[in-house]
């Protein structure tokens, strides 16, 4: 288990065992976490449904959780960010600066929806990722000053079930913890 740095007064001595690396998984120190579909980090918790064991974890820049189906050929990606300045422009908006990089922008249907209590936006797009073309769908949401959002990649023949398994954990998302 990673467990992300906490701000917190602690003695010396407790700051001197984390550094050294002694008793990190006592003390909270390390790193980001995501247990039991809990996501714990720096200034940034919530919960997500589950996915099937068919995918598995992997590290992707710029973002706090993500997973990827080889069977599939496809992956998931999630970034939450708070209190950030310039965040508060419209879902529209939020959900075009995901795409900035890609080529070859197709927007597919868009549809406003509840998440977790409040708006969020649903994207549906082709585009091309290094010169692939893929498919994506994207969840954007704002809440308590955060910035939330989902990202499905698959490929153009990516099963039914893989973007299914996707909603399933979207649609549990919450940050009552």
């Amino acid at each position: 288990m990673l467990a992300w740095p906490q701000i917190m007064r602690v003695p010396f001595a407790s700051g001197l065992l984390c550094a050294l690396g002694l008793s990190a998984w006592l003390l909270g120190c390390g790193g980001p976490s995501y247990e039991s579909n809990v996501y714990r980090g720096e200034g940034v918790a919530f919960r997500t449904g589950g996915l099937p064991a068919s995918w598995r974890a992997i590290e992707v820049d710029g973002a706090l959780l993500a997973f990827r189906n080889d069977a599939d050929n496809a992956t998931v990606a999630v970034n939450g960010r708070c209190g950030v300045e310039g965040d508060d422009v419209p879902l529209p908006v939020l959900t075009n600066h995901l795409f900035l990089l890609f080529t070859d922008r197709k927007l597919g249907p868009q549809r406003a929806l509840q998440l977790d209590g409040r708006d969020a936006l649903r994207t549906e797009m082709t585009a091309h990722l290094d010169g692939v073309p893929k498919q994506f769908v994207v969840y954007v949401l704002k809440k308590d000053s955060c910035v939330y959002d989902f990202m499905w990649i698959g490929a153009l023949d990516a099963p039914a079930a893989s973007l299914q398994a996707f909603e399933r954990f979207v649609g549990g998302f919450s940050t009552q913890l």
